[in-house]
């Protein structure tokens, strides 16, 4: 009921379902999966984001790997229940009238918490402003202003006309939504009956908030300049006139700093990253709840019917995975088989490709950008062509999408389509389009080995590889983000690791000869030729980081540290 209600949890993006295209990739993903886990501990919580009604993208791919984007459209109207309420925001001069469709996630307990998504596509409003709600980190930056607009502040308002009166805490998933902070003010200013907002009235409002900050780098948080805010931001009259000063730094608006001032508890998303958050943010309180996955949600089929035999109380309990180590061997194995056979089959249908079950299968699916470095395994063909004859053989499979404005990040997809030419015929390698969770689900549970390679310290936590562990299989990454906390050396994966590479001086060739080198000389002589010490590292994948890498740890950290706490 909305008013036992107590947290208002705010994303620009929450995967849902997989038929649902609000969402383009890990903050997106990290959201459904917080939701799913609040449902299943029976938080009083209810999310709010936006519809998105032509999605985030869907994405083709031609023969030599350049991105093509077509709308993902979809009708909230056919599978969402329209909320009665409307609310206005003033843009730029004009009341927006907005509404919100309400999907419902309901957690293994029967819990619910409701999902709101905000839609502008209204007759009352003029045509540009029913587009508003329409693309997920579409247009320019003001467009991007106004959906932050409709976020922040229609968010709100939408949760007051719907009664949800007892709110005590408001969630900023990123700093999207670092609106909602004017809004609270002016709350409280009206409460006060005062006519501008003061700085006693925003103290009032820092117990009420909670950020969560996802990005490790200063160029990664949304500033808007002062003159577009003025232009749009036009809901408040001169409440605000005093206090923008205070607000702007250099003539510019930025989010985070605005979240981070007006919010009584604050993290980063793994240990790693709260501690470069705290040389970012030197005078703020940064503390870190390292990010999780849904166990139920991302464990396949054949997984799950594993933990329903073995380990009964996994689903509501995800730290009883750690008895997956009293899992036969074979019948882990048996399950895996299952999952790759599936993968093998949907990768062999869509591509036309030639996978086999039984070659070691490597899995790299992550967004497409610099930083993240898709083309790292392809940096010497002739050495891992020597190790795919000599170790192996090994079979890869690539997915992932490049923002449409990323132009470095749709180069390397163009780049690794030129390495998948040049071994055509010699190693098998594949790169999946329009990578969504659908086909996430395969490739964390299908392939033997998870890989990945960011440019430190760059990889605020990242999550797909707590998906593979959840379902045994291991990871071999550099030392960053969560792998920072979840690698034990040849116990639940493997690192990749030269000891020079930083984001001060990449050493590039370093990193790619210690991939070869852990490839070669470890993994693949262990996954040949003794097969069940490989197992037995799957089995800690699960007991050691399936166990403790969960939503369902990591909401039960924020309750206490920041709901509740």
């Amino acid at each position: 009921m909305p008013a036992h209600t107590r947290i208002a949890y705010f994303s620009m993006e929450i995967a849902l379902a997989d038929a649902l295209p609000t969402y383009s990739g890990g903050l997106g993903v990290l959201a459904g999966d917080t939701i799913r886990s609040a449902a299943d501990g029976g938080v009083p919580m209810v999310a709010v984001s936006l519809v998105h009604r032509q999605g985030y993208f869907r994405q083709r791919l031609d023969a030599v790997g350049q991105q093509r984007e077509e709308p993902w459209t979809w009708r909230p109207e056919d599978v969402l229940a329209e909320m009665p309420a409307r609310v206005r925001v003033n843009i730029a001069g004009r009341d927006v009238l907005l509404r919100a469709w309400r999907d419902e996630v309901k957690g293994h307990g029967g819990h619910v918490v409701p999902v709101l998504l905000l839609d502008t596509d209204l007759p009352d409003n003029a045509d540009d402003d029913r587009r508003i709600t329409d693309h997920l980190y579409g247009g320019d930056e003001r467009y991007r202003l106004l959906q932050e607009i409709v976020l922040g502040i229609g968010g709100v308002r939408m949760l007051r006309a719907l009664g949800y009166d007892g709110l005590s805490r408001y969630h900023m998933n990123e700093g999207h939504a670092a609106l909602l902070v004017l809004e609270l003010g002016h709350e409280e200013m009206l409460r006060r009956g005062q006519s501008v907002v003061t700085r006693d009235l925003s103290e009032a409002v820092r117990p009420l908030c909670v950020f969560t900050t996802h990005t490790p780098v200063p160029a990664g948080h949304d500033q808007f300049p002062l003159r577009l805010l003025r232009e749009v931001l036009t809901c408040y009259g001169h409440a605000y006139d005093r206090s923008a000063i205070e607000f702007c730094l250099d003539g510019k608006l930025n989010m985070t700093y605005l979240a981070l001032d007006n919010s009584h508890y604050v993290n980063g998303v793994a240990k790693r990253h709260g501690e470069v958050s705290r040389q970012m943010f030197t005078h703020y309180k940064v503390d870190s709840i390292t990010n999780g996955v849904h166990a139920g949600f991302w464990a396949a089929p054949p997984l799950q019917a594993l933990f329903d035999r073995h380990i009964t109380a996994w689903r509501d309990d995800n730290a009883s995975l750690r008895y997956a180590l009293g899992i036969p061997r074979q019948e882990l194995w048996a399950a895996h088989q299952q999952a790759k056979e599936a993968l093998v089959a949907e990768v062999n249908a869509r591509c036309d490709a030639g996978l086999f079950a039984n070659v070691f299968t490597l899995g790299f699916a992550r967004r497409a950008t610099p930083y993240k470095r898709p083309d790292l395994l392809f940096h010497d063909l002739h050495r891992l062509l020597a190790l795919h004859h000599a170790a192996g053989p090994i079979q890869i499979v690539y997915a992932g999408k490049a923002h449409p404005r990323d132009g470095g990040g749709k180069e390397l997809i163009r780049r690794v389509f030129e390495h998948i030419a040049a071994l055509r015929g010699k190693l098998e390698v594949v790169w999946l389009e329009d990578y969504d969770m659908a086909l996430a689900r395969l490739m964390v549970s299908g392939v033997d080995l998870w890989l990945n390679t960011p440019l430190p310290p760059l990889e605020a936590s990242g999550t797909s590889g707590m998906k593979a562990a959840v379902n045994g299989v291991p990871q071999l990454s550099v030392l960053d983000g969560w792998w920072m906390e979840g690698c034990i050396e040849g116990v639940t994966g493997w690192a990749i690791s030269n000891g020079h590479a930083t984001a001060a001086g990449e050493d590039r060739a370093g990193d790619a000869a210690a991939l070869y080198n852990k490839l070669e000389n470890v993994i693949l002589p262990l996954y040949y030729r003794d097969r069940d010490r490989y197992i037995d590292v799957m089995k800690h994948a699960i007991a050691l980081n399936g166990s403790f890498f969960n939503t369902e740890r990591m909401v039960d950290q924020y309750v206490r540290k920041a709901y509740f706490g």
